[in-house]
Formats: structure tokens, C-alpha cells, sequence
């Protein structure tokens, strides 16, 4: 209980409003990263999905806390609105490829509806100006394993094709950041 009880200190503390994030305007930094999308890994390339539409990039703590599974599940459940805006989604955490497998295919969360990628050393969310910070030990997730990673704040960015940030949506409880995020779309839809 009590190392649950830590794990679930860390993901507060880690998701943490953003500070010092890009903001609307600024360009969003290229990356590659290995990903999974219904427990299958590949190779995910921001510059490839922009090709097709917007990107919701979302940062998140951590696969199975309680936060985070909030929000993919959110994310899955919309996937289709989304869709229909004319946007992709991807989860980028420092999960491992592993542990995104697995939380990429549950139903109760992604639910295959859209990949995740790992950022084992945090550089992408640096890229992206967000804090990250180290892991806890002994911190466990909500399956009672151990989470083993640190952590980048919960965080999400709307880029078009023209690899511009038009939103970030961020300090946000994580269905309101989904939200957020479809309503910064759908807005693209209008203009």
C-alpha cells in the first residue's frame, strides 16, 4: 500500500502544470521514436504524420497510473472525433516499448486506437521544452508493477502540417486536457 501510495505522490507531482512548454507559434521539434500501436512496435515519424493532418502530441507521465489512464482511455473514446476533425494522435511517455505494448493494446486504455511512443532518456519531451523529472523507486503503477522511469509532465501539443504548435493544453485534470484538445482541433476545422 504504501509504495502504491508513493507511486501515486510521483504521478501528481509530475503532472504538474506546464512552465515553460512551446507555446502556440512556436515550431514543433521533428522526432522519431519506437512506438506501438495495438501492442505492435514500429518506428513512428512526426514529419510522416503530419503528411496525413494535424498531430495531438501528448506527453504524459506514465502508462497505468491513474491519471494516465484517465486520459488515454478519454483519448481512445474520441479517437473518432479526431478522426473526423481530421487529426491523429500520439502518446509519447519514457515508458518503455514494453510497457507501451501492453497499454497500447488494453482495451481500457489506447485500445489500439492510436500509438504511443517511448522516450526512454526524455529527450523528445525536452524538445519540447517540458520538464522531466526522475523516478521514484519503488514507485508503483496500477497494476502493482513497478514503474522504473521518470517522468515528463502532462502536456499536449495541436501541430499542423506546416510543423507550427497552434495550442498546448496544459496544468489541466487529464479528460479536461483531452477536451481541450479536440475543441483546439475542431477549431482548425472552422478556419
Amino acid at each position: 500500500m504504501k509504495k502504491l501510495l508513493v507511486g501515486c505522490v510521483v504521478m501528481t507531482l509530475a503532472a504538474l502544470p506546464a512552465l515553460a512548454a512551446l507555446k502556440a507559434g512556436d515550431t514543433a521539434p521533428e522526432f522519431t521514436a519506437q512506438a506501438s500501436k495495438n501492442g505492435k512496435a514500429f518506428n513512428y515519424s512526426l514529419k510522416q504524420a503530419l503528411k496525413k493532418g494535424p498531430v495531438v502530441v501528448y506527453f504524459y507521465p506514465s502508462a497505468y497510473t491513474s491519471g494516465c489512464n484517465i486520459q488515454a482511455h478519454t483519448f481512445s473514446v474520441n479517437a473518432d472525433k479526431f478522426a473526423a476533425a481530421g487529426a491523429t494522435i500520439v502518446g509519447v511517455s519514457l515508458d518503455s516499448i514494453e510497457r507501451l505494448n501492453d497499454f497500447s493494446k488494453d482495451p481500457n486504455y489506447c485500445a489500439g486506437k492510436f500509438p504511443t511512443a517511448s522516450d526512454p532518456d526524455g529527450k523528445i519531451a525536452k524538445s519540447f521544452d517540458l520538464t522531466v523529472r526522475e523516478g521514484r523507486a519503488g514507485a508503483l503503477d496500477t497494476r502493482g508493477k513497478e514503474i522504473g522511469h521518470g517522468f515528463a509532465e502532462r502536456t499536449t501539443f495541436i501541430v499542423t502540417p506546416d510543423d507550427k504548435i497552434v495550442a498546448t493544453v496544459g496544468g489541466v485534470a487529464p479528460a479536461d486536457n483531452v477536451e481541450k484538445a479536440l475543441a483546439a482541433v475542431q477549431d482548425l476545422g472552422k478556419k
